[in-house]
């Protein structure tokens, strides 16, 4: 063996050697640092999470998407809020161990701001604090019910004394595009409630209502051939020329193909325009479409004013 080979044996020895004698602790893996906010206390606003649509209470339209995530490393709920009348917020929620309290930062696209805090109290998140451009107290509940989540506010301007309703939410787990269409049966219902919602809108000049429920292409063919559009019937709205003291439909039937309905239905108008009375009855056919936000009223089409003999 040649004197270079002796010596290269000899090093790699002396390097096998010097690595038996290091500590063992200079080859252990540190364990991982424990969560910030693993404590169960973290964990009480979690059933917010998801991805969510929003309706009103009681409606079958559709008000906002809604995502709510747990970002930064499970710390912090951040909400994501898309009405489908154009106003945009976020959200951020924490636990404050430190206080014992859960704090909440809300701003919008419509430069609001709007921090509240408070605690879980029977399974029930409650948060409460001042809104300053409003001059208000509000007050703020999010409930978990079977799946879904429940947020009803109240705004007081007594400090507290007494409460006014403000808005009653519900969120739902949205439908991805992989789920099932909902029975035909359900959609039915859906609809039919929707325009009875429409019709008493209409009734009580609910502008609002309106907007959210017509398409921004909506057009409507009266029993004289008169179209209006989506702005006629908003500004009319608006403008109050015409007042009803009735406007409700009977006989209502329902068909579904796919992502189009269309319901028929006997209306019945009675009320003043530009101070002249009127007490119709006509036939129409409404139609509407599913969208991602829920079904919208696309067209409309009515007959001229039937007599009480030939309604059937």
């Amino acid at each position: 063996m040649s004197p270079i080979e002796n010596f290269k044996i000899t090093i790699i020895v002396a390097a096998v050697l010097l690595a038996g004698n290091l500590p063992n602790r200079a080859f252990a893996v540190e364990p991982a640092a424990p969560p910030h906010c693993a404590a169960p206390s973290h964990r009480q606003f979690d059933f917010w999470a998801g991805d969510w649509d929003v309706f009103d209470v009681g409606s079958p339209l559709q008000v906002a998407h809604a995502k709510v995530d747990l970002i930064l490393d499970g710390c912090v709920l951040r909400e994501d809020y898309q009405g489908t009348d154009g106003h945009k917020g976020q959200s951020f929620t924490i636990y404050d161990a430190a206080r014992n309290v859960w704090h909440q930062t809300w701003v919008t696209n419509r430069g609001e701001l709007l921090e509240i805090e408070g605690k879980l109290d029977a399974g029930v998140m409650i948060l409460s604090g001042k809104d300053h451009a409003a001059s208000t107290f509000v007050r703020g509940w999010w409930k978990p019910i079977n799946g879904e989540v429940r947020e009803t506010a109240a705004t007081s301007t007594d400090d507290g004394k007494t409460w006014k309703p403000w808005f009653d939410l519900v969120f739902r787990p949205r439908m991805s595009a992989t789920d099932p269409i909902p029975f035909a049966v359900d959609d039915r219902k859906t609809i039919a409630a929707l325009d009875t919602q429409y019709q008493a809108a209409v009734r009580n000049n609910d502008t609002a209502t309106m907007n959210r429920i017509l398409a921004d292409d909506f057009i409507l063919v009266a029993g004289s051939g008169k179209t209006y559009s989506k702005a006629d019937l908003l500004a009319e709205a608006r403008g109050g020329r015409v007042q009803y003291e009735r406007q409700d439909d009977t006989d209502q039937t329902v068909r579904i193909w796919g992502d189009t309905a269309v319901i028929t239905a006997l209306l019945t108008e009675k009320g003043t325009d530009d101070g002249k009375p009127f007490d119709k009855t006509v036939w129409f056919s409404d139609t509407y479409g599913r969208t991602p936000e829920g079904w919208r009223y696309v067209f409309g089409q009515s007959s001229l004013p039937v007599s009480k003999g030939s309604q059937q």
